[in-house]
């Protein structure tokens, strides 16, 4: 999608979405605006002045905003120990399997990058296996999976519940985010926007 706008009629790429916990500070709903990217042994510095128009604009209400690195992936991270390793290995507050792909866009079409993120499953929480197995390779959920899985593992619907509750809270913080994604998509000209 973003191969088809020409980058000279737009002044920044920006990843925004919700992502899964590394701080294990960080609660559902908690907002974070990249430093930098990291994936594997590249790294993408957000550009200053871009997150800090982002900050400035993004409408946040009562939502807990850090500043801190996102770590790309190229697979959900669902376990509590891998997102305790990546912390240890990159310091990152969050990992998202977006933000990698729009700072490397960004880069190559020597364009700013800034990024913001909402935490949808904290550190601190492991993801059922129903969720990694469920998801589709667009990102959407695969409903008979899921059922499949919890007739297979009834036990695990607890944890489905509370990943779900933490969703919806992710879901509601970046909405109080759109007014800022719809002015810098729509009314400033030429901001791009990734989810």
């Amino acid at each position: 999608m973003m191969a088809s706008f020409d980058a000279t009629s737009i002044r920044g790429v920006i990843s925004f979405g919700v992502a899964g916990g590394l701080d294990p500070s960080l609660r559902a709903g908690d907002v974070v605006i990249a430093t930098e990217v990291v994936a594997g042994e590249r790294r993408w510095a957000s550009e200053v002045s871009l997150s800090d128009e982002l900050l400035r604009s993004a409408g946040l209400g009562r939502q807990r905003v850090v500043r801190g690195g996102l770590v790309g992936a190229e697979q959900v991270v669902a376990a509590r120990d891998a997102k305790a390793i990546l912390r240890a290995e990159t310091g990152a507050a969050a990992v998202d399997m977006e933000s990698h792909i729009a700072a490397d866009y960004a880069a190559a079409a020597q364009l700013p990058f800034a990024a913001l993120r909402v935490i949808s499953d904290p550190a601190n929480r492991s993801l059922p296996q129903i969720v990694s197995t469920a998801i589709k390779p667009n990102g959407d959920v695969d409903l008979r999976r899921v059922l499949r899985g919890l007739a297979r593992h009834p036990t695990s619907i607890r944890s489905l519940v509370s990943t779900g509750i933490d969703f919806n809270r992710a879901l509601r913080s970046l909405r109080g985010c759109r007014g800022f994604m719809l002015d810098a998509v729509l009314g400033r000209g030429g901001l791009v926007a990734e989810l």
